[in-house]
């Protein structure tokens, strides 16, 4: 897979971890190319389209439930399966479910708040083949999650998804009966009536980044507790963890690697990605109970910003296809990872799926339009956002499938 990592080890040791397990099934996965740059470019394909002027789903459709472990959906009547990794991007006028005036939302994201003139990127849902994600029922939700705690795990893009579910829920629940708290990385919405959390933790890299002698910083691939124990005690764990692997040296939030006692200025990205996610994987397999706590990887969310190809700015549609199929390494190594785990971990492969949605970053559309006149910056000269989404939006549609596992 990846190129033999590079090493100035210190006179100790280091132990791989290993860990040996029963295979759950996954989508399918093929093509993959070796790269450690995390990017989506004009290189991607997917069996997928998009439909303007379609109305309501065929009759013999069947709305999508998770079935055991396998990655897929099927019927909940039938045994048809249903990928729901294939299909296409369906435009609904019953779209968006909430608007930019959520006050859950971070400045970054309301890109119609921002400025952004048009509208047309909120109004997408996914239509899988042979199936339908079913719509976001807030009461619906609720009442599965009366006395739980669901909590999302990862990074920014994982905290995009975590204000989309909050905006998707918060609209049915009575002024005074919703609050938030917070507690070290980790933040909470309450639902009082229901005594529900949606919880957000930050852990981009779910292994832990610490400051060693001299303030160099250490990543420590196979050390997790200090992240992991706020993971305790939850319901529905969601997880996340890709773009802070594959950040240029020049952007790396750490200057060396360590494993048990021995230190690496220098591992190939993927190597050290796929040690990480193991001692992850390790964790949830020695302290998880799958009968109290259910498990979700979302795989890695698609950035737009490739400089060798296109970019975001001023995307109002979709794309209808991709013309190659390129699976990207960090999607690689978690699906080989999760496949060797003993406790049963969804997958929610949304990657080619949001891999079509040039169009719904936030792009220059990122900042209010009073703190550009202050800055006395021109459109043209911002920077622009590929990577997070704007709200509504894409995670809209990933939260609606997330509802459905559950």
């Amino acid at each position: 897979m990846a190129a033999a990592e590079t090493s100035k080890p210190l006179p100790f040791f280091f132990t791989i971890l290993i860990i040996t397990s029963t295979t759950i099934l996954l989508s399918p996965l093929s093509g993959a190319n070796s790269s450690s740059e995390f990017g989506i470019e004009d290189g991607w394909s997917a069996s997928s389209g998009m439909n303007k002027n379609e109305e309501a789903d065929a009759s013999g459709d069947v709305n999508i439930v998770q079935t055991s472990g396998h990655g897929f959906f099927s019927s909940a009547s039938t045994n048809r399966a249903c990928d729901f990794t294939s299909g296409r991007w369906v435009y609904d006028q019953s779209y968006p479910l909430y608007d930019s005036n959520c006050p859950y939302l971070t400045t970054a994201v309301t890109c119609q708040k921002n400025g952004r003139p048009d509208s047309d990127y909120q109004k997408w849902r996914w239509k899988p083949h042979g199936c339908s994600v079913p719509r976001f029922d807030a009461l619906k939700f609720l009442g599965k999650m009366r006395r739980k705690r669901v909590m999302l795990v990862g990074d920014s893009i994982m905290r995009n998804q975590w204000e989309s579910l909050v905006c998707l829920v918060q609209g049915v629940i009575p002024t005074g009966r919703k609050l938030v708290s917070y507690d070290g990385p980790s933040m909470a919405f309450h639902a009082m009536d229901y005594d529900a959390t949606i919880e957000f933790s930050w852990a981009p890299l779910l292994v832990e980044l610490k400051k060693g002698s001299g303030k160099k910083r250490i990543l420590h691939l196979d050390m997790i507790e200090e992240n992991a124990r706020y993971w305790r005690n939850v319901d529905f764990l969601v997880f996340d963890s890709a773009h802070w692997w594959t950040h240029s040296e020049a952007w790396s939030s750490w200057d060396y690697y360590m494993v048990g006692k021995t230190m690496y200025q220098k591992m190939n990205p993927m190597v050290a990605y796929q040690k990480g996610l193991t001692t992850w994987a390790k964790w949830i397999d020695l302290n998880l109970d799958p009968s109290k706590t259910k498990v979700v990887f979302r795989t890695m969310s698609p950035r737009h910003n490739r400089e060798n190809g296109w970019k975001c700015y001023n995307q109002k549609k979709p794309l209808p296809y991709m013309s190659h199929r390129h699976v990207p390494e960090p999607v690689v190594v978690v699906k080989e990872v999760v496949k060797k785990m003993r406790f049963p971990v969804y997958l929610q492969d949304i990657t080619s799926m949001s891999a079509l949605r040039r169009d719904g970053h936030p792009s220059v559309y990122r900042i209010t339009q009073e703190e550009k006149n202050k800055k006395k910056r021109l459109q043209k000269d911002l920077s622009s956002d590929c990577s997070h989404w704007c709200l509504p939006g894409v995670p809209d549609i990933w939260n609606e499938m997330l509802a459905s596992l559950m």
